[in-house]
């Protein structure tokens, strides 16, 4: 069994965040300030370079720094600093900063909006992606959920922290065609 920790940063701080729950809507965000509580699982004002120190001592690989929203570049660059190689990093990965990323200290990049966009893959990004920094250092999100009209039915990959539906069913053919593309999948189920 292999055991990979996460370091999710959110406004520079290390915070364990309820994902669907995260919104660019910034009316529903002020009004609901209030609620971020409930949002909230766990917060710290430690660094994310003593977690990754932490992960290195214990020698914990391929764990990931994820930067969901702005204001969380420091932080991350701390944490690949402290953890050299040790860690993934996903959160605005581009074919633009892909390259960047690693050379910071990521043994790979974490990738969902970049390549999946418009309801469906990129292929030409996804194909400039690999070219530039090589699937054995790419990561495909796939993090999904089930349509509300459709509790049943398929997971779909979803994308802007976890709001926007795809039409990419997560299923066994789009894990085959998708896996010569990358090293490896991140898949977080989201239940509603």
């Amino acid at each position: 069994m292999k055991f990979r920790p996460c370091i999710d940063l959110h406004a520079g701080k290390v915070k364990q965040i309820v994902g669907s729950t995260l919104t660019d809507d910034k009316k529903n965000a002020l009004a609901s300030a209030s609620s971020e509580v409930s949002c909230t699982n766990f917060q710290t004002d430690k660094p994310a370079s003593d977690y990754a120190s932490m992960y290195a001592r214990d020698k914990l690989t391929g764990g990931h720094v994820i930067m969901l929203g702005s204001g969380n570049v420091d932080a991350a660059k701390s944490a690949l600093e402290a953890y050299p190689n040790g860690l993934q990093v996903g959160g605005g990965i581009t074919c633009d900063n892909a390259q960047e990323w690693l050379g910071y200290g990521a043994s790979h990049v974490i990738v969902t909006s970049h390549v999946f966009r418009s309801g469906t893959i990129d292929w030409d990004r996804l194909t400039k992606l690999v070219g530039l920094i090589g699937k054995d250092r790419l990561v495909l999100d796939l993090s999904c959920r089930r349509k509300a009209s459709d509790a049943d039915g398929p997971y779909y990959v979803v994308t802007d922290r976890w709001q926007t539906y795809t039409e990419v069913e997560v299923n066994q053919a789009t894990l085959e065609k998708l896996s010569g593309y990358c090293d490896e999948f991140l898949v977080h189920g989201v239940v509603k």
